[in-house]
């Protein structure tokens, strides 16, 4: 099992390199350990409680830069005073809450400021229908509690517990899919940084440099929406979708490169022109009018997020070297919008047939074999 902390050194680079490479998607602090070191190494500014390095020095792994001879990636690319908002929040005792449509880097920036801050982006409750409250504050070893009764040793405690204990972050995602039950079990952690445990007539006081952030999707809201006062508790940042296309042609194009190099896709990465194109029809059925503005369109029912382009440009590539010559062509690239843009059969498809005849057909020579491959695909 692969190690989650670094410690620095050349020896510790190459296990986490080694680490990273046996393991389908290793978390950020063993992904970019060699530039995390690097980033504490020459930081000299004054760190807060329970934090590797200092807020200046989080921002520069966030937003990218160069320290000494390592380039730093940018992890996060959009408005920095975000980034600041998000990091000084997280010096203070408020919780963070990040918000956003699907594929706005929500979960990505609460795993990097967790890996960057702690050097462990892992202790994570993920929010879905089925999580309780046991999975926010602590469970039972059951077998150990039947044979002995309540006890430190049975206790299994929550991620959440777990940072509290180690004054470190917590992460909780998609914390509006889960019922207001649960929800509400937040509310007395972040306000009285404590989690009772009656069996044991104890409670677990929170150490400094506790927090927790958390993130939701606009798409759910209406599904288990925050009540007021856990709202209270939290700093809330709202993550915007790429304001131009250039700036979300650079985020699909760099993720896209990750993606090839740490899933080894035995194909070439796309062309320039042909993440343009994805990320141009992405963009337009997502916004429902052409980029120019000049013809309205409708909607399929799926979301077309900056994310779901780079998944379908990851898959075009598995197809194409699986399957192909290993240069994606436009039959990879059709092959894999058209399961991303038709999630509902009936709806979408028709939606997706008026777009190709209506738009992507009248663009001229250079979207001719997109298009012929899209009309086929989708017939």
């Amino acid at each position: 099992m692969a190690k989650r902390s670094t410690t620095g050194g050349d020896e510790q680079t190459a296990s986490s390199n080694g680490a990273a490479a046996a393991v389908l998607r290793a978390p950020a602090e063993v992904l970019f350990a060699r530039e995390i070191e690097a980033i504490i190494a020459a930081d000299k500014f004054e760190k807060p409680p329970g934090w590797r390095m200092s807020p200046r020095a989080v921002l520069t792994y966030i937003t990218g830069g160069s320290v000494g001879d390592t380039r730093i990636t940018p992890k996060y690319i959009g408005h920095q005073r975000l980034v600041e908002i998000a990091i000084s929040t997280l010096v203070t005792d408020r919780a963070l809450l990040l918000i956003g449509e699907p594929g706005t880097a929500k979960s990505w920036l609460s795993e990097h400021l967790a890996a960057a801050i702690n050097g462990d982006s892992g202790k994570v409750v993920q929010g879905t229908a089925g999580t309780t409250e046991e999975n926010v504050r602590y469970t039972w070893n059951y077998a150990m509690l039947i044979a002995r009764g309540p006890s430190p040793e049975a206790l299994i405690p929550s991620p959440i517990l777990r940072a509290m204990e180690s004054g470190s972050l917590a992460r909780f995602e998609e914390i509006t899919r889960c019922a207001s039950e649960v929800q509400d079990a937040m509310i007395s952690i972040l306000s009285e940084k404590t989690i009772s445990i009656p069996e044991l007539k104890s409670e677990v006081p929170a150490k400094r440099g506790f927090s927790v952030i958390a993130t939701a999707n606009t798409r759910d809201k209406g599904v288990n929406d925050m009540s007021a006062a856990l709202k209270r508790r939290f700093n809330i940042i709202v993550l915007p979708t790429p304001k131009t296309i250039e700036s979300e042609i650079e985020i699909v194009s760099k993720r896209v490169r990750d993606l090839a190099t740490n899933l080894d896709l035995k194909a070439k990465v796309p062309t320039a022109d042909a993440i343009e194109k994805v990320v141009t029809i992405f963009r337009e059925l997502r916004t429902g009018q052409t980029l120019d503005g000049k013809a309205k369109l409708k909607t399929p029912s799926g979301v077309l997020s900056t994310a779901e382009a780079i998944s379908v440009l990851a898959n075009s590539m598995a197809l194409a070297g699986n399957f192909g010559s290993g240069d994606v062509s436009p039959l990879d690239l059709a092959s894999a919008i058209q399961g991303s843009v038709v999630k509902d059969e009936e709806k979408d498809r028709v939606v997706w047939q008026e777009y190709l005849s209506n738009v992507l057909k009248k663009r001229g020579a250079e979207w001719r074999p997109l298009y012929a491959a899209c009309s086929e695909q989708n017939d």
